[in-house]
């Protein structure tokens, strides 16, 4: 049984005007005193005490836990905590904290994973033999543990959203995604570390967002070397900080492939069930690249490790290079996988034909397309500098896109299902739009982005996004979005 109780339903109606007083006490004191059942005999009971517990206690009284749970209460319990509201703060109703789904699934208050102030704790205490007392548990997790670590070690899928309590909750996207099993980020991601970076003139006659430099080996050795250290920046926040795996590989000169470190436009993962179904098998796909230089960084030995990861189906688009047809994966491809959405910017990188194909042939529901322009009226060369999805906020640039139907159908589309943050022209100049949702090593969504984005979002942008993802990770790689034209999210290639 998946369910809340509470002592207060319970309390004798109050009827009379004199009684107010009195309510407020009773609300004070008891409103506090809930269950919330996750549905496995497995899991401790959560439950609120009717008085805020100062600490762990040795040990609590059957009777105290019966005013709660009821006559018959469970062989163990886990109390949950405020540890971090001062003394005349109430304690919050779980039911503002944690609201179960189905099996092993949960949707929990965002605030608790994105803001410290609001975490919770939870002590978890067993019947003692003779069952008249709770003794506390020992061992690892059994005091003051993080209430999202307790549900996420107790094998529930949590799903972050602003409002536990709203009434649509079962339609909101972290939740649907749950039901389905469908994740709309990953914990792995593939990186090229650039230790051949240089700027790319190929690459630069359609990115407008690049400056040139010294080539590497021609007086740019420099260069090179601050952009690694800035990679490695970026490398250390989501891999210790964050708890993203990544699968980290290197290039030389004799690559040829001066942009290696943005692979996330050569290839893009799919696993079964994506798209609400519609990818049918674990796919890999392969993608057709303008610039014969990053249509080279499709390594043999990296296709081959790519290969060893099991997926059932290649979808090789590559071919079509040969028509001078382009379409350069999550670079162009802006993709909703819970929803079957794919948005996509037409240029001279994203053939529309392609996009269509593209759409029917992994099973997606929708394709949006449009065209966006710059500051300079220039041709957005990237969807993914433009806009970002994560699985309950997108970002989106919606002032690049001129077409009065065009910005109103993609708006509508993003609406729908997603809390919209929309940045200005200058934001995306910022790299604003270049974010990628990833999963840390807790299972939450984070957004990753680079720190002159995320010093370009105004407050009110960013307690948008922490609504909706445990933390904004970021990392400065000025010189590498200076010369490179791309930021965080075009150094990340998601495997699922």
């Amino acid at each position: 049984m998946l369910a809340y109780s509470s002592a207060l339903s319970a309390a004798p109606a109050l009827a009379t005007a004199g009684s107010c007083r009195a309510l407020r006490a009773l609300s004070t004191s008891v409103a506090s005193m809930e269950a919330v059942s996750l549905g496995d005999s497995d899991i401790p009971l959560l439950l609120r005490l009717s008085s805020r517990p100062w600490g762990a206690s040795a040990s609590l009284s059957k009777a105290e836990v019966q005013a709660a749970v009821g006559p018959s209460p469970p062989k163990r319990i886990t109390v949950v905590r405020d540890a971090f509201a001062s003394f005349d703060q109430p304690q919050r109703p779980l039911k503002q904290l944690v609201r179960p789904l189905g099996p092993f699934s949960v949707a929990v208050a965002a605030a608790l994973a994105s803001q410290p102030e609001h975490r919770a704790v939870v002590d978890t205490y067993s019947l003692a033999p003779g069952g008249d007392t709770y003794q506390l548990e020992e061992g690892p997790g059994s005091v003051a543990a993080d209430l999202i670590t307790f549900l996420r070690r107790h094998k529930q899928r949590v799903s972050l959203v602003p409002d536990v309590a709203a009434a649509d909750l079962q339609g909101a996207t972290p939740v649907v995604a749950a039901k389905k099993g469908v994740r709309q980020s990953s914990n792995e991601v593939l990186m090229v570390a650039p230790t051949a970076f240089g700027f790319n003139e190929q690459a630069a006659q359609d990115n407008s967002f690049m400056h040139a430099a010294a080539k590497p080996g021609e007086g740019g050795n420099a260069l090179t070397r601050q952009v690694l250290r800035e990679f490695a920046g970026l490398h250390h926040a989501l891999t210790q900080v964050a708890g993203v795996k990544v699968n980290l590989f290197e290039h030389n000169l004799s690559h040829g492939t001066p942009d290696a470190c943005f692979p996330n436009n050569w290839f893009s993962t799919h696993p079964k069930g994506e798209a609400a179904g519609g990818v049918t098998e674990p796919t890999l796909v392969f993608y057709p690249m303008k610039c014969p230089n990053r249509a080279a960084e499709r390594r043999e030995d990296i296709k081959k490790v790519l290969a060893a990861k099991g997926y059932s189906r290649v979808y090789d688009m590559s071919v079509e290079e040969d028509n001078k047809k382009y379409f350069e994966g999550t670079g162009v491809l802006v993709i909703d996988r819970v929803n079957g959405v794919v948005y996509v910017d037409i240029s001279e990188r994203a053939d529309r034909s392609l996009a269509e194909e593209w759409t029917h042939k992994m099973g997606y529901k929708e394709l949006v397309a449009f065209r966006s322009t710059d500051l300079r009226g220039k041709s957005v060369y990237h969807t993914n500098v433009m806009m970002a999805i994560g699985t309950g906020v997108a970002i989106v640039c919606a002032d690049s896109v001129k077409d009065p139907k065009e910005r109103q159908h993609l708006l509508s589309s993003l609406r729908r299902t997603h809390e919209v943050v929309e940045i200005s022209l200058a934001q995306m100049d910022a790299l604003c739009g270049n974010a990628l949702e990833l999963e840390d090593g807790r299972g939450l969504p984070v957004m990753a982005m680079s720190t002159q984005a995320y010093n370009a979002f105004t407050e009110d942008q960013r307690r948008v996004m922490r609504r909706h993802v445990a933390d904004l990770v970021h990392a400065p790689i000025d010189t590498l979005e200076r010369v490179g034209g791309g930021g965080v999210r075009c150094t990340l290639a998601e495997i699922f």
